[in-house]
């Protein structure tokens, strides 16, 4: 098992992951970045339009320039990088971290920065998953201008589901938000705001059955759960928004001995330094307790805890 020491630790190559790293070299900090693949969530994404000074561009390419950008820095000493590896287990020790990978490798570390994101909760309904990307899509703001004009679907019942209903209806013909729940989970001041808007329609007490559609998404059936009557909603999109799953597992045991994660299993955070609660950690990106998840947000925060990271080695 191979063991080496940095300054700073960084997990994850999604925005978040990728800006800490960039600046950490910029400040000569030596790091090891450690991730699975490049690009985060944005992958999936055929057109990304909320790239700030790039219009158009796919989840693919947005991976690509990332790498492509951090591998600038990368030279052995100050940046290093290991990839493809997945982070097994952290421990806090005496002199910082010791992380441990599924490479038969670990590393030591004065500081931590965890950037590990999250992934989207997948719908269980038949067809799911042959529809995904074809009418299907788990992100409003990266996909949603490309469905102007259309008949949509919104599957959810929470904040994040009427709130991208609300942003849908700008610019779509119509907007069926569709929840299993028989009463919404949102605040009740946003779901009142919601459904004043005219071209929104909200359907409770509904399991999504089936994704339709031939080459694409051509509607939605659902079950009435306290009837078993089915129906069917024609649509041309179809936004999921059931909640999100914090890639935190290689935090758990860790988590054992100082509460970092909350009920959710996200990485609580102060949001002035993006410090944990066990001290050299910090966090950023949809990994943590934030309340908007975006790629901006996740490179700024990411940003901001690299500064507090080299004012508490360096600095202080």
């Amino acid at each position: 098992m191979t063991n080496s020491k940095y300054d700073l630790a960084i997990i994850g190559g999604g925005p978040a992951g990728v800006t800490a790293g960039i600046y950490a070299a910029r400040k000569r900090l030596r790091t090891i970045l450690i991730t699975y693949e490049f690009g985060g969530q944005s992958n999936v994404s055929a057109d990304i339009q909320n790239w700030i000074g790039t219009p158009h561009i796919s989840g693919k390419e947005l991976a690509e320039n990332l790498e492509a950008h951090l591998r600038e820095y990368e030279d052995g000493e100050i940046l290093t990088i290991d990839q493809p590896t997945l982070v097994e287990n952290i421990e806090k020790t005496d002199l910082g971290f010791k992380i441990v990978t599924n490479k038969d490798a670990s590393y030591e570390s004065s500081a931590l920065l965890y950037a590990a994101g999250s992934s989207r909760r997948k719908l269980p309904a038949k067809n799911a998953d042959k529809f995904e990307h074809k009418g299907l899509t788990y992100c409003a703001t990266c996909d949603g201008p490309l469905f102007s004009g259309r008949d949509v679907v919104v599957i959810g019942g929470g904040n994040s589901a009427f709130e991208t209903a609300a942003q849908l209806s700008a610019y779509t013909k119509s907007v069926t938000l569709i929840d299993r729940s028989e009463r919404f989970v949102a605040d009740a001041i946003t779901v009142s705001k919601v459904k004043k808007i005219s071209n929104v329609k909200t359907i409770s007490d509904a399991e999504i059955v089936e994704i339709l559609g031939d080459v694409m998404v051509t509607g939605v059936k659902y079950r009435c759960r306290s009837t078993g009557e089915e129906k069917i909603v024609e649509t041309q999109g179809v936004f999921v928004e059931i909640g999100m799953i914090p890639n935190t597992k290689a935090l758990l045991k860790m988590n054992e001995d100082t509460e970092i994660l909350t009920d959710y299993n996200t990485v609580a955070v102060d949001p002035w330094t993006q410090q944990t609660k066990i001290k050299n950690m910090w966090a950023a990106g949809d990994c943590t307790n934030v309340l908007y998840h975006q790629n901006s947000i996740a490179m700024g925060d990411a940003t901001k805890a690299v500064e507090d990271i080299y004012a508490n080695l360096k600095a202080r």
